[in-house]
């Protein structure tokens, strides 16, 4: 099995352009075995079928989106901790490993994952704005997590696929955008000081599009006449620990894996807790 996922490997040239662009799509890497078990784990996440329920969330306060909320862009974090199938795809060795090759990490521990379903031709628009992840990941000392999105079927223009803003992860600069702006013009803050080149992931079944934490990118609405659907896997290199930052109004910065995560011997978050982070590559014997 091992031999098989280095076999697919992002090569030097692959590694190359993802330090220069933030950015890498693979050729297909998944099964459809177990992209069809994943669609059949969002559908018993959604029916809140699930197979185990967050230790440090007894009362469901971090589910997400919910049937009472309508056909809008539906999110829910922690999916792969709740249903079984989703966590096999988040477990798949190719993820993790190709995440150590392109962070050049050692190790590959989960951050946490989002269940993302953007139905089609919706009322509201459910456009992703432009942002990046690292904006909401202060509380980690890593400045080399990176994101793995998986779609569970083809993704065309007409999807409202992610778009990525090549190269932003190496801007001086701090991007103060949100993923809640459905506005995706405010990117154009940013041309007089960057050359601004926008990227869209369009990619077949099977494919994996992974970004740099710092990468600026968004998503349109869907206009396919299905709804577009999807997990996001966040990665944390194995040395990434929590680290004490500060909101504008002096608050501390929270995560919800503070909530969940078992505390270190000096009362910070534990980012390892095998329960909540579990080590993905190299695995786990």
């Amino acid at each position: 099995m091992v031999n098989n996922v280095l076999d697919l490997l992002p090569t030097d040239q692959d590694v190359a352009s993802y330090q220069e662009n933030g950015y890498w799509i693979s050729p297909p890497i998944l099964s459809d075995e177990v992209l069809d078990a994943a669609e059949r784990g969002m559908h018993r996440h959604y029916a809140e079928d699930v197979d185990h329920d967050l230790a440090g969330d007894p009362h469901r306060e971090l589910w997400g989106w919910r049937a009472t909320d309508g056909e809008v862009l539906r999110k829910n974090d922690y999916a792969s901790l709740r249903v079984d199938e989703l966590a096999l795809l988040v477990g798949q060795s190719v993820i993790s490993a190709t995440a150590a090759r392109l962070s050049g990490a050692a190790e590959i521990r989960l951050w946490h994952d989002q269940l993302l379903y953007k139905p089609s031709g919706a009322a509201r628009p459910g456009n992703v704005g432009w942002h990046t992840d690292r904006q909401y990941w202060r509380s980690c000392a890593s400045q080399q997590m990176l994101t793995a999105w998986v779609p569970f079927h083809d993704v065309t223009e007409a999807h409202g696929p992610l778009m990525f803003a090549a190269g932003s992860h190496r801007w001086q600069e701090e991007a103060d955008l949100s993923f809640f702006d459905q506005d995706l013009s405010t990117i154009g803050r940013y041309a007089d000081a960057h050359d601004l080149r926008i990227v869209t992931a369009t990619l077949g079944r099977g494919q994996v599009s992974f970004h740099h934490v710092r990468t600026l990118h968004g998503s349109g609405p869907n206009h396919s006449g299905e709804a577009r659907r999807s997990i996001a896997v966040h990665l944390q290199p194995g040395d990434n620990h929590h680290v004490h930052a500060h909101n504008a109004d002096g608050s501390l910065v929270r995560h919800g894996n503070d909530r969940l995560a078992a505390a270190r011997p000096d009362g910070t978050p534990d980012y390892a807790d095998p329960a909540v982070c579990p080590r993905l590559w190299p695995p786990v014997r």
